[in-house]
């Protein structure tokens, strides 16, 4: 199935668009689009809800899960203001009111029998809460058509966006329970609500919520304020660290009272939103008081710790260099060790000393570095690997040493190489019945 199209859009709906998108700074077109169009293109309301969502206040077309509203309603405390309808005067006013008592009786118990037997054929629509804004924004049209623009500010926003800001903010909320059906509904509205002085008072004085019960939205609020009558007024404010209602105002009340009655009711809980204001303002400097001294905490946790790693790397590097001397002793233990057997298997390896009068013995005194002499016989026939290990097998002989002719003074070849891999003989070398070698040390080079 192909998507539908979607409907061009007339040149108010664009320019709508595009004012919305300045406000906003939104720069997707489709996501500003569909948000106008969630909000009817009430161009106030879509801004309200955005800035709603941009601080941190949850956009009531992704709503949490719905819970009741949290206003305390018992508080025995709570001043209450009823105005009667006023009482006919004079022959002509009472003979009208008893001529239309029936009428009216009869009417309003018609009225209310129809409207519990419809409760049991179709449960009441308004019970389910399924768009709260737009609830708020279809009242706020009709009220301007039926009434004008000139009224006070409505607060854009669900009954629980509002709790919230007032919260937050620290500010009186005036609840208005809108009844259409109501008789003195629309005097109210014309001679009181959207009078100059009213208007002035309420934008400036305290955030402004107002709804019909007729529409789903109201009507959850109606449940939880139980009005008695219209037109219905509710104080609501922080107290005690809940939002309280402190003042309900019901019935036809004039400008001026409606004043002078709102004065009295701040002015009797001022105290108690000077002592939020403060304890609030008490409880941020506890935090930042706090935050400090977790800084400092941590700032000196770190400081331990670093103390602490300095510590260990020290005592790592103590232990490193002692393993090291201790490495070091035990390879030159090893190495000493192994030195010796080699020189006692040098020592048994070495071919007898053959006696002093056979003709072909060599005598040759060697010369040792630390200045001892040792005096051995060899066979002139014998290679010049043998003086070199008998050398070797002598515990005063370096580790590495090289034999070295007086005169002409020469190194004898008595190791093989890649080029003589066999040394030759003490004959070949050129030595003579009696000699006199030096054993140079070669363990220092």
């Amino acid at each position: 199935m192909a998507a539908p199209e979607e409907q061009e859009l007339s040149q108010a709906q664009t320019e709508k668009l595009l004012q919305f998108q300045d406000l906003t700074g939104l720069e997707s077109m489709d996501q500003c689009r569909r948000t106008l169009e969630q909000h009817n293109w009430n161009i106030e309301a879509a801004v309200q809800d955005r800035l709603n969502e941009q601080e941190g206040v949850p956009s009531v077309f992704n709503p949490p899960p719905s819970r009741p509203l949290q206003v305390n309603t018992a508080d025995h405390r709570v001043y209450s203001y009823i105005v009667s309808r006023p009482q006919p005067r004079g022959l002509i006013g009472w003979s009208y009111y008893m001529i239309m008592l029936p009428f009216r009786l009869t009417y309003y118990t018609l009225l209310d029998i129809f409207r519990f037997a419809l409760r049991w054929v179709r449960p009441d629509p308004r019970g389910r809460v399924t768009d709260p804004v737009g609830d708020v924004v279809s009242f706020i049209h009709s009220f301007e058509e039926k009434y004008g623009r000139s009224h006070p500010v409505f607060y854009q926003g669900t009954y629980s966006q509002a709790l919230n800001d007032a919260k937050r903010e620290l500010r009186y909320l005036l609840v208005y329970l809108h009844g259409e059906d109501h008789q003195d509904t629309d005097q109210f509205c014309r001679s009181t609500l959207c009078t100059e002085e009213v208007l002035t008072f309420l934008n400036t004085r305290m955030l402004f919520w107002a709804c019909s019960t007729s529409r789903p939205e109201g009507y959850r609020v109606s449940q939880a304020l139980r009005e008695n009558t219209y037109p219905f007024l509710a104080m609501i404010m922080l107290k005690d660290r809940k939002m309280t209602v402190v003042g309900r105002l019901e019935g036809l009340i004039q400008s001026e009272d409606l004043l002078n009655q709102l004065t009295f009711i701040m002015e009797a809980n001022q105290t108690y939103l000077m002592s939020e204001r403060l304890e609030r303002e008490e409880r941020n400097q506890t935090q930042v008081l706090r935050a400090q001294q977790d800084e400092a905490y941590l700032e000196s946790l770190r400081a331990d710790q670093e103390k602490d790693r300095r510590k260990k790397e020290e005592q790592d590097k103590v232990q490193a260099e002692e393993e090291k001397v201790r490495q070091t002793v035990l390879a030159e233990e090893m190495r000493r060790r192994t030195l010796e057997e080699e020189k006692e298997l040098k020592s048994e390896c070495l071919p007898p000393e053959p006696p002093a009068d056979d003709p072909d013995s060599v005598k040759i005194v060697f010369k040792l570095p630390n200045d001892t002499r040792v005096e051995r016989r060899f066979l002139f026939q014998q290679s010049l690997t043998v003086i070199y290990d008998f050398l070797f097998s002598l515990k005063e002989t370096p580790e590495k040493f090289q034999i070295v002719t007086n005169f002409p003074r020469r190194v004898l070849p008595c190791l093989p190489t890649e080029e003589q891999p066999n040394p030759p003989s003490l004959k070949e070398a050129g030595l003579s019945r009696s000699e006199v070698l030096f054993v140079q040390d070669l363990t220092e080079d």
